[in-house]
């Protein structure tokens, strides 16, 4: 780095530390653990706090809503690991939304024709002005005329310069997460640089709108037998990176409860409808939209879900899916015995803790929940709860998890805005039931067993074509020593003693497939 960028860097980690301190976020930092210079630092951060100045987690947010963009995404981010920042802090982050004035018609229209090495008008008959604009993109209401006829869209274009800002402020995120691990030793253990290199992937991925293209695509294949819900299409001629066109939606937002029930909606019925969605999509799929909150949601005139903006999306792997029906369904049956064993099959809490420890803790969660009418019960807050006893029992952190805990979260909030009575574990019964008897089932069962013999199988049609290359490269050496070329004694039989070796696991691997095969086959 140059000196300039080094003295440039250095200004705005200051400017930051002083909205921090300005804003009272120092707050948030227990001196103890600090060596005695940052502590000397923080104590003089205190000293220029506002007099109006009382909570920490309140003050971050406002530092951060000031300083910018970047740092409002580092915020949404760090709101979805309450692990690292605490679960207090993580609800005040919740609240940050990018509240960003619009670029200029102009720079978008020419951003637009530069992604897509195309005149604007050869794209677009019309482009309106924005509709929608956040720290990343914006969105704009536009008209195409093709084959296909004239049909109005919507596109989505990067902010100009939004990639170089966000690199060079992710450089000062970087810098102060060292800073953090090198001088709070207490705090290594939550991997800040790590925290900060998921944040840059993340980032990284919305400002590729050809991968938010993909996941539209994507959620739209695995919905597409899936009555009352869809995703806008995407019109791949007009994507590239900076430039995601999609078909436009007309709507009522799921947060516009008046004009919804003006509209004749069912909204218990969209409550329902919504959690089911979105479990069904987590669990069958293990591909959910994370940034379920009601302004990307639309009601269309037919009364279908559509969801909108999949810059965020999480993603389970099987065991994830498995973790989670069971515990949903654990609870429902309040089998806390199970609940236990199914954290301790996934490998989240250590072997050496107590099974028969772990499942009673899980009773003090469970059982209060069965004192209370069904509307009082939050699924999210029970999750919560979950993560929270899990600590004690030092259960590793589950970032996809905590994704999507935190999106249970918003869709929660979104489907009691609809309906204040809703049974969540009523509702959700129904989605962790099917996925169970389909997965876990004689279904399940027989599938899972064909994928373990198709995998043998690649594995012994595979064995002679290596035997076949350790062969090769044993001829090889031999002709390489027959050659004249200088080895020594010592050289020569170590090659061959690997080779030899290489051989003899090769060949005792496929009898044990073999074998494996047959057992399996006439147990």
């Amino acid at each position: 780095m140059s000196a300039f960028g080094a003295v440039s860097s250095l200004f705005r980690l200051a400017r930051a530390g002083f909205v921090m301190a300005r804003e009272g976020a120092l707050r948030l930092v227990d001196p103890i653990d600090l060596p005695p210079a940052a502590r000397t630092l923080v104590g003089l951060g205190r000293l220029i706090e506002r007099r109006s100045a009382r909570d920490g987690a309140e003050g971050l947010a406002r530092a951060l809503q000031r300083l910018g963009p970047s740092y409002v995404k580092l915020g949404q981010f760090l709101a979805t690991r309450p692990d690292v920042v605490g679960i207090q802090t993580a609800r005040d982050l919740e609240r940050l939304q990018d509240q960003v004035d619009p670029f200029p018609q102009e720079l978008a229209e020419a951003a637009i024709a530069e992604a897509l090495a195309a005149p604007l008008s050869s794209r677009f008959t019309h482009l309106g002005p924005p509709v929608a604009a956040a720290s990343i993109a914006q969105v704009h209401r536009a008209t195409v005329s093709d084959a296909f006829g004239e049909r109005v869209v919507a596109v989505k274009v990067l902010r100009p310069g939004v990639t170089h800002r966000f690199g060079r402020d992710l450089k000062a995120f970087f810098r102060i997460a060292r800073l953090i691990e090198r001088f709070a030793p207490k705090t290594r253990r939550l991997k800040p640089v790590v925290v900060v290199e998921t944040l840059a992937r993340s980032v990284a991925i919305e400002m590729d709108l050809r991968l938010e293209a993909a996941a539209l695509s994507e959620i739209a294949e695995n919905t597409a037998a899936d009555p009352g819900f869809r995703v806008p299409a995407v019109d791949w001629e007009r994507t590239a990176r900076g430039v995601l066109t999609m078909e436009w939606i007309d709507g009522v937002k799921l947060s516009d409860r008046a004009a919804l029930a003006a509209a004749g909606h069912d909204l218990p019925a969209l409550g329902r409808h919504v959690m089911q969605t979105f479990l069904r999509h987590a669990m069958r799929d293990g591909f959910f939209h994370a940034d379920m909150h009601p302004g990307n949601l639309f009601v269309d005139a037919a009364g279908g879900l559509v969801a909108v903006d999949f810059g965020i999306t999480g993603r389970l792997g099987m065991k994830e899916r498995r973790f989670l029906a069971e515990i949903l369904h654990g609870f429902i049956v309040r089998d806390y015995r199970r609940i236990a064993e199914v954290h301790f099959e996934a490998g989240y809490v250590p072997p050496e803790q107590s099974v028969d420890e772990f499942a009673r803790a899980l009773r003090a969660i469970g059982e209060p929940i069965h004192s209370r009418t069904a509307d009082q019960i939050s699924m999210a807050k029970l999750l919560t709860l979950l993560f929270e006893v899990t600590e004690l029992f030092q259960m590793q952190t589950r970032p996809e998890l905590l994704m999507l805990q935190k999106t249970m979260v918003v869709v929660e909030g979104v489907a009691r805005s609809l309906d204040p009575k809703l049974d969540m574990w009523a509702t959700a019964a129904p989605v962790v039931r099917e996925w169970l008897e389909r997965n876990l089932g004689p279904i399940g069962i027989a599938e899972n067993a064909v994928d373990e013999l198709r995998q043998l199988a690649r594995g012994i049609a595979a064995g002679p074509e290596l035997l076949l290359r350790l062969e090769r490269i044993s001829v090889d050496l031999e002709e390489v020593v027959h050659g004249g070329l200088s080895y020594s004694e010592d050289s020569i039989q170590a090659i061959v003693g690997g080779v030899r070796r290489a051989a003899f696991w090769s060949n005792l691997a496929l009898v044990v497939l073999a074998l494996g095969v047959v057992v399996y086959l006439f147990r």
